[in-house]
């Protein structure tokens, strides 16, 4: 007589850690870096500088720590996220390095210091994230509050005494000797808030309205009127950083974010054609009241006329990028036998042009490859997410990072006017470098928490359940 015995439970392969991947790739970003600093140094007189040793080995020793530390507080976080962001933060420093170094007699002499300083103060910034917020769920509790830290965030720079104007545009504070870009978190705590309120709301803003229709076919739902108050505000918001801030790439990354989020938190693209209809007929009608934003547009079209390239703040800067990009062809002349370092904002908002120029095409692609990996990660973390919340957090950091470069390249290329907006971790400057790092320390604290396998007891109450079935 033969007894049957209850089916085993299927078992589930442990997630892997991958952090010896991730050791491998963190290894190849710090020798890329030095490998830039000592190129630069020979192509700028003929020796290795021994910036290779201090830049590089500091560099090494940062990237090092945040390996070690992962292993500790986030062990089973995306392999992929922090190699790809030391990548781009030590590609950022090499070229900072070697645009310093041309304009120094000795390149010896030429610092990157402060880089490395915000650098390490964004690691800080990222693991005190994962230390700290255990479940970034908790921030769905502060849904105004991280709304109304934005808004004031915004503002700051228009208050008198505080705000510090440079070459026009309203966007910096200045405390002493140091100038912060507030716009640079303003951005984390609206999509936080972005995630919160859609979250709560999304139900509601489905609901379809009045549907309009051409013969047979329905052209667009339009959403209720009294639905309308979300994108109301957001665009009023958008079209404020314009004209109070004179902030064209902050204007649009925002509002971009906001109806990119909107449509992941209703499946409606009624709600992104109304977004773009509103702000497209907001920046028309600012185009014809102020004279900044004619200026910005006048030297997006008439970028190579004799008067508008001789004009102050003309359009000379954009020429320079465009020709040394142009000039770089497939190849690039090789990290510091360009002339990049003649460009105004060479470091950062023209870090790309720079890359283009000196690395040619070829290495603008593979940067530019690495950042689309970053937000690839990131709407793959919002998929493994638990929770819409966690969703549409992640979801909307990866489109902050996708509509920051948008901006940027765009800019560059003439694609779109130019906005004086940051590349992610690779600009000059410590606000915009901080607020990357925190955006990874998210990202990495949500993907370990999925990542992470069910405690002991869970997954034996799971098994039994199956045995009973």
């Amino acid at each position: 007589m033969s007894s049957t015995s209850a089916p085993e439970a299927p078992t589930a392969l442990p997630p892997v850690k991958r952090r010896n991947a991730e050791l491998v790739l963190t290894v190849i970003a710090i020798l890329i870096t030095m490998a830039g600093i000592a190129i630069a140094g020979l192509n700028l007189n003929g020796r290795v500088p021994s910036a290779m040793w201090t830049v590089g080995l500091t560099f090494g020793a940062l990237s090092a720590v945040a390996h070690v530390a992962m292993r500790f507080l986030a062990p089973y976080a995306d392999p992929l996220i922090m190699p790809c962001a030391l990548f781009l933060n030590g590609i950022g420093v090499a070229m900072i390095w070697r645009l310093n170094a041309s304009h120094e007699e000795n390149i010896e002499g030429a610092g990157v210091g402060m880089q490395l300083v915000w650098t390490a103060v964004g690691l800080i910034c990222c693991f005190l994230i994962i230390v700290f917020l255990k479940d970034p769920r908790i921030l769905q509790r502060y849904t105004y509050i991280s709304a109304l830290v934005a808004i004031v965030l915004l503002m700051l720079p228009i208050i008198p005494g505080l705000g510090h104007a440079v070459y026009g545009a309203q966007l910096w504070i200045k405390i002493g000797p140091f100038t912060m870009q507030p716009s640079e978190f303003a951005k984390i705590a609206l999509v936080i808030f972005l995630a919160s309120y859609l979250m709560s709301k999304r139900q509601v803003l489905q609901i379809v309205g009045k549907p309009i229709k051409v013969g047979r076919f329905t052209l667009i739902e339009l959403p209720r009127a009294r639905d309308l108050a979300p994108i109301l505000v957001g665009w009023l918001l958008a079209i404020g950083m314009l004209v109070v801030l004179r902030d064209l790439g902050t204007s649009l990354l925002l509002f971009g974010t906001f109806l990119a989020m909107l449509y992941v938190a209703t499946q409606r693209s009624s709600w992104v054609t109304i977004g773009l209809v509103m702000f497209a007929g907001g920046a028309t009608l600012a185009y014809f009241l102020f004279w900044h934003v004619r200026a910005r547009v006048n030297i997006w079209i008439n970028t190579f006329d004799q008067e508008v390239y001789e004009a102050v703040g003309g359009s000379q800067q954009l020429v320079e990028g465009l020709v040394g990009m142009a000039y770089g062809g497939l190849f690039g002349t090789g990290i510091g036998g360009g002339q990049a370092h003649n460009t105004f904002a060479a470091d950062s908002d023209f870090i790309l042009a720079s890359i283009g120029e000196e690395l040619g095409l070829t290495g603008l692609l593979a940067v530019l490859m690495v950042l689309g990996l970053l937000v690839e990660r990131g709407m793959r973390i919002a998929l493994a997410a638990t929770g819409p919340f966690n969703k549409l957090l992640t979801s909307g950091i990866a489109f902050v990072l996708a509509y920051q470069v948008f901006i940027v390249l765009g800019g560059i290329s003439r694609v779109i006017p130019l906005t004086g907006s940051t590349t992610p971790f690779m600009a000059a400057g410590g606000s915009a470098l901080m607020a990357s790092w925190i955006m990874m320390g998210i990202l990495l604290r949500i993907s370990d928490n999925a990542r992470r396998p069910a405690p002991q007891s869970i997954q034996d109450e799971g098994a039994t359940q199956v045995i009973r079935r």
